[in-house]
């Protein structure tokens, strides 16, 4: 089992049980992984897929993947990372986010009954007596929650934090027991609530999973980690295009991280591809190909990765459109650069397309402009671009 924890260190950060994880390996038992999530919308990228690559590793070693849907820890709120309360989802919120995060989580995990079990916590939350409840929050200490450093950063910035947040920490780790989890892979941002998972197996009399953390990578501008709020990720979902653009806008210092954690490069050409970046120019610009097409040959296939870099080549070296640009139909036969920017971006913000715009980012039929309110006449189409690789086919009504 030494080659499996071997491949397991390319992507880890910490192992809390090192000893525990080697013994259980080597039982031949098939381990119980815990993989909880709460349902709130899901939007999974390339940071989150490292640790569904983990799993995926051991489920080919026949060890099972224990998907919990958090539907009861979902009316609490995780407030890790939060300066505020998170809104509370309906029920039906829930449900179609847990829909979606099963679909995400199936373009890496194998979801086959052998390996893979799916449970919700409220399977044992809803029907535990207050009693039973009582006694769990009587296990932890109001020194050990306190002891999270978003607690004391919101006590410090005098901002409230609510009963229900300070125990969701006890509930997320009592799931551990009544899950029977022998191992869990997180973020280190969950290392705490993981920890309390530990305390509880331990106070309940049963073996205490394996926590292991994993790497963390800037998002694709070289600063903050992936965030959809950002707008700096790669998202699962993106089509195999889009993740080859935005792997080719990296800094050219990201490219050993990316290689080394979201590839499975042989350690020995993800050497290379660093040493290629640092020289800049031409071979950083190679080393991001190779980077891009190993990433999306991971996720769609050989074939998808051959026809991203082609056309990846054609758009951005040869400066012609893409072939698929997807389409969009407004009224009227005149409107401003402002309306089909707000009819080809819907999610974007107001403030977020003007940006775009004072960014020198848009351009009408090749040609670039600022103005927001130029009339554009669309009575033979118009092909917006907005952003370095986002391309729509404009037509009116």
């Amino acid at each position: 089992m030494s080659a499996v924890i071997e491949r397991l260190r390319r992507t880890t950060d910490t192992v809390i049980g090192a000893d525990d994880l080697r013994e259980r390996l080597d039982s031949g038992h098939p381990l119980r992984i815990k993989y909880g999530v709460d349902c709130t919308a899901p939007d999974l990228h390339l940071g989150h897929a490292v640790n569904l690559w983990m799993m995926r590793q051991l489920q080919d070693q026949g060890h099972r993947v224990v998907f919990l849907l958090g539907d009861l820890t979902t009316r609490v709120g995780d407030p890790t990372g939060r300066s505020e309360t998170r809104p509370v989802l309906t029920p039906s919120e829930i449900d179609a986010n847990a829909a979606s995060f099963l679909e995400q989580v199936s373009l890496v995990l194998r979801t086959d009954p052998e390996v893979f079990e799916v449970r919700r916590n409220s399977e044992w939350y809803d029907g535990m007596p207050v009693a039973e409840l009582l006694s769990l929050f009587a296990q932890v200490t109001q020194a050990q929650l306190m002891s999270r450093d978003m607690f004391r950063d919101r006590v410090a910035a005098g901002r409230e934090i609510a009963v229900h947040e300070l125990v969701y920490p006890v509930l997320q780790g009592y799931d551990s027991f009544a899950m029977q989890s022998d191992l869990t892979i997180v973020g280190s941002d969950q290392l705490f609530n993981e920890q309390l998972g530990r305390h509880f197996q331990q106070r309940l009399g049963a073996p205490p999973q394996v926590v292991i953390t994993t790497t963390i990578t800037p998002g694709i501008d070289g600063r903050a980690k992936q965030s959809k709020s950002l707008n700096n990720y790669i998202g699962l979902t993106d089509s195999p295009r889009d993740k080859f653009g935005k792997l080719m806008s990296i800094p050219d210092e990201l490219v050993e991280p990316y290689a080394r954690v979201y590839t499975e490069l042989p350690l020995e050409t993800v050497a290379a591809l660093a040493d290629s970046a640092g020289a800049g120019g031409p071979a950083a610009r190679d080393a991001k190909l190779r980077l891009a097409a190993a990433v999306v040959t991971r996720y769609h296939g050989a074939g998808a990765a051959r026809t991203a870099l082609a056309e990846f080549r054609r758009t951005f070296s040869d400066r012609s459109e893409p072939a698929d640009m997807p389409a969009v139909v407004v009224s009227g036969a005149v409107v401003t650069t402002f309306d089909l920017l707000r009819a080809a971006r819907p999610d974007d913000s107001n403030s977020e397309l003007r940006r775009l715009l004072r960014q020198g980012a848009v351009s009408i039929n090749g040609v670039r402009t600022e103005d927001a309110a130029a009339a554009i006449d669309l009575s033979s189409g118009v092909v917006l671009k907005s952003g370095a690789r986002t391309w729509h086919r404009i037509t009116r009504q």
